[in-house]
Parts: C-alpha cells; sequence; structure tokens
C-alpha cells in the first residue's frame, strides 16, 4: 500500500485517481505528476514499485498539498474575516461567499429554517 503525505492511496485504483486522495491534487495534476515522473496513468497503486512510490513523494512535494494547502485556505479566510470585506461578513454570517442566491437555495450554507416563536395569524 502506497503512503504519500500520510495518505494511504486505495490499492484498486489508478495511480492518476489514486492521487486525487490527497488534498490538492486532482485529476489534472495527477496526471502531470505521472506524467513528470515518468510512471504510466493507467498503472494500478499495487503494482506500482518502492522506487516508483519515491519519485512520485519526491514530484508531490513540489506541490503546496495536505496540511499546508488547508492551513494556507484557513489563513485566508480568517484574514478576509479580519479586513471585513465582503467575503469576510459573508464567511462570518454562515451565508454563501460567492455570489448564489439565498432567498431559495442556500440551505447547505445556512441550515435549517429557523423557527420563530409566537408567530400565529392576525385573527379576524
Amino acid at each position: 500500500m502506497a503512503r504519500i503525505k500520510n495518505i494511504e492511496l486505495p490499492n484498486e485504483k489508478h495511480i492518476w485517481i489514486g492521487l486525487t486522495e490527497i488534498y490538492g491534487i486532482g485529476k489534472n495534476l495527477g496526471k502531470k505528476i505521472c506524467e513528470n515522473v515518468g510512471v504510466n496513468p493507467s498503472t494500478k497503486v499495487k503494482d506500482l514499485t518502492d522506487e516508483e512510490i519515491t519519485k512520485i513523494r519526491k514530484e508531490v512535494d513540489n506541490y503546496v498539498v495536505e496540511g499546508d494547502l488547508r492551513r494556507n485556505v484557513q489563513m485566508s479566510i480568517k484574514n478576509k474575516m479580519e479586513i471585513s470585506c465582503y467575503q469576510g461578513v459573508r464567511h462570518k454570517k454562515g451565508l454563501p461567499v460567492r455570489g448564489q442566491r439565498t432567498s431559495r437555495n442556500a440551505h447547505t450554507r445556512k441550515g435549517r429554517g429557523k423557527v420563530v416563536a409566537n408567530k400565529k395569524k392576525a385573527g379576524k
């Protein structure tokens, strides 16, 4: 089982797909890494030799992934919240940040509807 950046890659998948388990590596970057290292992208993870895994580890070290990338993203969000820019305000309020509508959708970001106490219809 290949272990890169403390992530165990799934054995039964192709190497370029297996690399997408690492935070910050998508399909295109996975293919690019395989190409730079000289490994066939359709090779299964379980079929890799130790020296190929070592080459892939060295190539992945050239990119900002996993913990460093997560830290950078969180620091960017904190910075926006501190300077109170529009996106920072939206982060603070728990609303969609990138201009999506909120009247109909956005339930994953906003959460379930809030119940308003003692709200009754006006009687006759």
